[in-house]
């Protein structure tokens, strides 16, 4: 279910999140772990780490949507929403992202979370990274019974052909934050992912802590998603050529 958040939630949090990863096709293969996530308003996404501190934890307006543009996030935000000619007002917007660390940053999925001055959750955009550097944005639509169900237009994994749908649900709360991705190939579930955590007040002390646990958290999660997929390929998992990507309007 994709749901409007009952509770506001707070800001900046620590999210001591845990991912998890199901293939079903064409044999059963799946894996979990822990990292460090951040929920920011992208108004002041940077807010949750102290200046001296941000050489191992920043969020920066350049890894996300496009990167050659130079202006706020925010901004970013609002002119994707143009350009997708989105009647959202965004009066404010979450953001759920990694952090880059050491110059380095790899965000699979980062989650924007777009409410109306009322608090409504006007609906959410799935910001997807790939392992080759290319970005795509998904805008979902959202009500608070049902999910969003999109066509699946971004090369991700080498292992799944670029066709099918996504069926996307998000929660949010004033305690929580859950996202579920489920694939859809023909008739068949073929995988589905999830992240989610307890939000927690990002004071310096918990910040400190969650660098010190999860030094280099975007690197352990390349280097994990490299490991999985050099593990399918020796059980004979064919690759899927990856076919140049358009990005959407808004994103270039």
């Amino acid at each position: 279910m994709v749901s409007a958040a009952t509770t506001p939630a707070r800001t900046p949090s620590y999210v001591h999140a845990r991912v998890s990863h199901r293939r079903t096709r064409p044999f059963t293969y799946e894996f979990g772990h822990r990292t460090s996530m951040w929920l920011v308003d992208v108004q002041d996404a940077g807010a949750a780490f102290p200046r001296w501190l941000r050489p191992f934890a920043s969020i920066r307006s350049e890894d996300h949507f496009a990167a050659d543009d130079a202006r706020p996030l925010a901004v970013k935000v609002r002119g994707y929403l143009d350009a997708q000619e989105l009647d959202w007002s965004a009066d404010r917007v979450l953001m759920l992202a990694n952090a880059r660390s050491l110059g380095y940053v790899f965000d699979p999925l980062t989650t924007y979370f777009c409410f109306a001055a009322d608090g409504r959750l006007e609906g959410v955009l799935a910001e997807v990274h790939n392992t080759y550097g290319e970005r795509h944005c998904y805008p979902l639509h959202v009500t608070e019974r049902a999910g969003a169900t999109v066509d699946k237009e971004f090369y991700v994994s080498p292992f799944f052909a670029v066709e099918g749908r996504y069926d996307i649900r998000t929660r949010l709360t004033g305690d929580t934050v859950a996202v579920g991705i489920s694939l859809t190939q023909g008739e068949e579930t073929v995988f589905t992912a999830s992240v989610s955590g307890d939000l927690q007040p990002a004071t310096r002390s918990r910040v400190l802590r969650a660098v010190a646990r999860y030094p280099i958290p975007s690197q352990r999660v390349s280097a994990l998603i490299r490991w999985h997929g050099v593990r399918l390929w020796l059980r004979r998992l064919p690759v899927v050529p990856r076919r140049p990507h358009q990005a959407p309007k808004g994103m270039a």
